[in-house]
């Protein structure tokens, strides 16, 4: 039977569930949880709740509960590792100004954490990664390289403090620009995790039906990116990534540039900012209101009317 109430049925790569609860509510639903990408254990709890988060930030919702989804090897290591992922992701859903409301935990050879989020919204207000139009300006809320940057970790060619700048992106929340996104009202948005910078933005022309173009030397990137994956510190996901959005992407840059460029676009995120497609005449509005909560935004590209899915790197 088709039911009316499952309002994004047909949408792909929509970025959470949405149920329409009457005709100006509607439940916002993801999970999403993973093993530990760093070695503090309150960190990981802080980076996994942000990243679980961040699906409903990227289309305009405020978290209202979360549910713990914890994996942890209890009869291996102390139990006071799992209660700080625990308080990690705690105190984040807390500054999320949400509640957590309980949750489930199972025991596991590999650690794993993150969080089932709900939240509650007009369904005329709640944005999607369809909307985006040729001529409109593509902005990124934060900086990419956190594969890299978690796989030199892992391998001790980057110390935690100079790998810091990357923890702390990773642990902050997408609520400013969630916030900026509502007051300014913008096309399209989505938020940039696994799949990387040119993944994420495929899905969204793809669900657009539009093209994009992207100057890859104004997208941002964490300190020590660059010279970690000239050390071989690239995650094997990169690899994956690129190797599935390569026919969708033409490279009109240096040739010389290529290869570094599109293993950076193509890196793993975790916690990732948003990529936000809106009018040029609302720009600078957005951007102001990004820099009043506390946010940053990089004009990185624009949407073009290549053909659907199509992107352009120069």
């Amino acid at each position: 039977m088709d039911d009316p109430s499952y309002l994004n049925r047909d949408q792909h790569f929509a970025d959470a569930g949405i149920y329409r609860i009457s005709g100006d509510r509607a439940l916002v639903q993801s999970v999403d949880f993973f093993t530990p990408i760093v070695d503090d254990p309150y960190d990981f709890g802080q980076i996994a709740a942000a990243n679980s988060l961040s699906d409903l930030y990227a289309m305009g919702v405020k978290p209202l509960t979360a549910l713990n989804i914890i994996c942890f090897p209890a009869s291996c290591y102390p139990l006071e590792i799992m209660e700080k992922i625990l308080r990690g992701g705690y105190d984040k859903v807390i500054e999320a100004e949400a509640v957590v409301v309980g949750g489930h935990s199972v025991e596991d050879p590999e650690p794993k954490y993150g969080l089932a989020v709900t939240g509650l919204v007009d369904p005329q207000h709640i944005i999607t990664g369809s909307g985006a139009v040729p001529g409109e300006i593509l902005v990124l809320t934060k900086p990419v390289g956190t594969g890299i940057i978690a796989t030199a970790v892992k391998g001790e060619m980057i110390s935690l403090d100079e790998a810091a700048p990357a923890i702390q992106g990773m642990a902050r929340l997408n609520d400013a620009a969630s916030r900026a996104m509502i007051e300014t009202g913008v096309s399209a948005a989505t938020d940039i995790t696994g799949f990387s910078f040119l993944g994420h933005l495929h899905e969204m022309l793809v669900t657009g039906g539009v093209g994009a173009e992207i100057d890859h030397r104004k997208v941002p990137l964490y300190p020590g990116v660059k010279e970690m994956m000239g050390m071989g510190m690239i995650p094997g996901g990169a690899y994956r990534n690129l190797e599935y959005v390569r026919p969708h992407v033409n490279w009109s840059g240096k040739e010389e540039e290529k290869d570094d460029a599109l293993i950076i676009l193509a890196d793993p995120q975790t916690s990732g900012g948003l990529l936000v497609a809106l009018p040029e005449n609302k720009l600078r509005a957005f951007l102001d209101r990004l820099e009043a909560e506390g946010g940053e935004g990089h004009v990185v590209g624009r949407i073009t009317d290549q053909r659907s899915g199509a992107i352009r790197v120069f």
